[in-house]
């Protein structure tokens, strides 16, 4: 069962912000990262060779897993998406705690009640 994380290591952020922008570049979207897959197997590769990345993406309350493979060019990176398959999303990402909760307290200002449907694990 995959790892994940909330805070980014710091030898991986300057890559996980590369893949971030590419990803929002490549389907015009504003997301934020809100978890990384497994980055112990990222940090265990060779320094300058290319590195999967496993990440948590929310752009409102829309939240998805990306797995991108980056590689360090010069200064900066170059990204490209990686099949991850057709596995399911495992439930523990599901959006972050905090997020739910603004999103629900988004709704109920707008609403007067609001119906959470779950299925499966996922929301």
């Amino acid at each position: 069962m995959p790892s994940v994380v909330e805070e980014i290591p710091e030898r991986l952020q300057p890559a996980a912000d590369a893949a971030l922008a590419w990803i929002n570049v490549q389907q015009g979207a504003q997301f934020r990262i809100t978890g990384l897959v497994d980055p112990d197997a990222a940090l265990a590769g060779p320094a300058g060779e290319p590195m999967d990345l496993g990440l948590v993406l929310c752009d409102g309350d829309l939240c998805l897993r990306e797995q991108v493979r980056v590689q360090a060019v010069g200064d900066g990176y170059e990204v490209s998406g990686v099949e991850a398959g057709a596995a399911e999303i495992p439930v523990h990402l599901d959006p972050p705690v905090g997020i739910r909760r603004e999103w629900v307290a988004q709704q109920l200002e707008k609403h007067e009640f609001i119906l959470l449907l779950y299925y499966r694990g996922l929301w």
